[in-house]
């Protein structure tokens, strides 16, 4: 009997010792430093078959790891204490990445629990993984910041392109890659007059410009004031409105004559050229032609300048100057009649309104008013909505409030389109009071008109709020991205020498094994927490 029992408890040992030494050469072949081991370290995962049942491994191993088998083939990775478990194949679709790439995943392979541990963001990483899943789709999860999920996709490494893909789905303001001009003085022009950050003298062209913009505007409003306009009776103004240019006229109000006719006539003299807001207006002019035509020299394509935005709004604003001097000096060598001078009168003073587009070319320096010209753009879905109802409730309480009123003779409505104003007012709750209802039935379709105004308003306008916000914090998170350097939590670790010095027997007591595990993480740079959720 006594005997019986040491042969069973010598039979335990061994069936223990030899678990023991399987194990351990499991561990040696995970981390691919086993003798006599030919298969790449990828194979350091743990392999389950289809069937779910885990595969003992033999000397023959590469068999195992054939593309027919790879559907087989599964990977753990724990990230913070959550398991996550997917095929080998999944992440061989991008090569590239992180995990993709078998020499990169080592590094953080766990061969005590045979898993890949990653101490990182765990929310982010469903996002991760179905990058993989989907063949490359980036959505970032809803209760993830931009910020986090933008330095996962860096630690894993998903590339450029999804990072352009995410940034795009975002609403990130894409910095379109701007091409410089092939000669060194032709770059050096353009980037002086296009790039006011690149340089101190930049710099101080953008300030001239600001200020020549500022003063433009500043012209064109003062010259519209009492103290600066001709003072004579209002007959004689009325007769040269009649026959004479506005344009010369406000410049040349010394020089207007009385011909025998009646009719005032302009002296041909160059006084007027004296006059302080012509000369400054030109002076303007001249520095505006200036900087177009150095830009459109110095620029590397024609053709993109000529389709910008902003260089078409830069050639607005000094046309109507141009345009007026002709139409000026082609009325002064024809001598045409009142007739026709009127005509061109209507034309100058549209043209000379155009003057005031001038106060867009201050975008070109403004981010932020380029952020609101994207916010507008973004916007024109609600902008559309926001006239749509208000086209509705003018039309439904004009004509409420015009037969709410017919029967009062008082009644300031004495049609529907002159009640067209008086519902544009009470729908955007100004209510100058110039047009009011009387009756009782009136003012129960001005209640109800003021209080759809404030409902028709308020729908659109805080999502227009929102797509601003949204505009602004990704223009400076973009600016801070840019500038963003991620450095990486762990280094690769290096491959343990006591490891490849391993004997070459199939297996090692497991005090040997842990000797080296020692020194293999006494070399590791980065110590990895292990937390388990099971």
């Amino acid at each position: 009997m006594d005997e019986h029992l040491h042969l069973l408890h010598s039979n335990n040992t061994i069936n223990i010792t030899n678990s023991i030494n399987v194990n351990t050469h499991n561990h040696l072949l995970s981390l691919g430093h086993a003798p006599g081991l030919t298969h790449p370290p990828e194979a350091a995962m743990t392999v389950v078959s289809c069937d779910g049942a885990p595969e003992e491994p033999n000397s023959n191993a590469a068999e195992r790891y054939e593309p027919e088998h790879e559907c087989c083939e599964r990977v753990v990775i724990n990230i913070s204490g959550l398991r996550f478990e997917t095929q080998l194949k999944t992440l061989a679709q991008f090569p590239e990445t992180l995990l993709g790439d078998p020499r990169k995943r080592t590094a953080y392979f766990d061969p005590l629990r045979n898993e890949y541990f990653f101490d990182r963001n765990r929310p982010s990483f469903d996002a991760i993984l179905y990058y993989y899943q989907s063949g490359g789709r980036v959505r970032r999860p809803v209760n993830v910041p931009i910020d986090v999920f933008t330095e996962e996709i860096r630690f894993y490494e998903l590339g450029e392109e999804a990072m352009e893909k995410f940034r795009e789905d975002e609403g990130f303001i894409k910095e379109e890659e701007r091409a410089l001009p092939a000669g060194d003085f032709q770059r050096q022009v353009w980037l002086l007059f296009e790039y006011p950050e690149s340089s101190g003298p930049a710099r101080g062209i953008a300030i001239v410009s600001v200020l020549v913009i500022l003063v433009s505007i500043v012209i064109f409003c003062l010259e519209t004031l009492p103290e600066f306009r001709d003072d004579d009776d209002s007959d004689a103004r009325d007769a040269r409105i009649s026959t004479t240019p506005l344009h010369l006229l406000h410049h040349y109000p010394d020089n207007v004559q009385a011909n025998a006719t009646g009719t005032l006539s302009l002296s041909l003299v160059t006084a007027p050229f004296s006059d302080p807001f012509f000369v400054v207006e030109t002076l303007c002019i001249v520095w505006f032609s200036f900087e177009l035509l150095v830009r459109f020299f110095a620029c590397p394509s024609k053709a993109t300048f000529s389709k910008n935005i902003m260089n078409i709004i830069d050639i607005v604003a000094i046309i109507p100057y141009f345009i007026t001097l002709g139409t000026e000096l082609a009325e002064r060598q024809q001598g045409n009649g009142g007739g026709q001078q009127a005509m061109s009168l209507a034309i100058l003073r549209v043209i000379r309104l155009v003057r005031v587009f001038r106060i867009f070319k201050l975008s070109r320096h403004s981010k932020g008013l380029q952020i609101l010209g994207q916010t507008l753009k973004a916007s024109m879905r609600e902008l559309g909505l926001l006239i749509f109802f208000l086209f509705i409730g003018v039309i439904l309480f004009s004509s409420a409030v015009y037969f709410a009123e017919a029967d009062d003779p008082d009644s300031g409505f004495n049609s529907i389109p002159d009640a067209f104003w008086w519902a544009v007012v009470t729908m955007t709750t100004v209510g100058y009071g110039d047009m009011h209802p009387v009756t009782i039935g009136g003012k129960i379709v001005g209640s109800l008109c003021a209080i759809a105004g404030v409902l028709t308003i308020a729908l659109p306008v805080p999502v227009i709020v929102s797509n601003f916000n949204y505009f602004y914090h990704r223009e400076t998170e973009g600016e801070e991205q840019a500038q963003y350097l991620h450095i990486a939590s762990c280094q690769p670790m290096p491959a343990s020498p006591e490891l490849r010095g391993a004997r070459s027997s199939s297996s090692i007591s497991r005090s040997e094994y842990v000797a080296m595990e020692e020194a293999l993480q006494a070399k590791h740079n980065c110590v990895n927490k292990i937390f388990t959720d099971v």
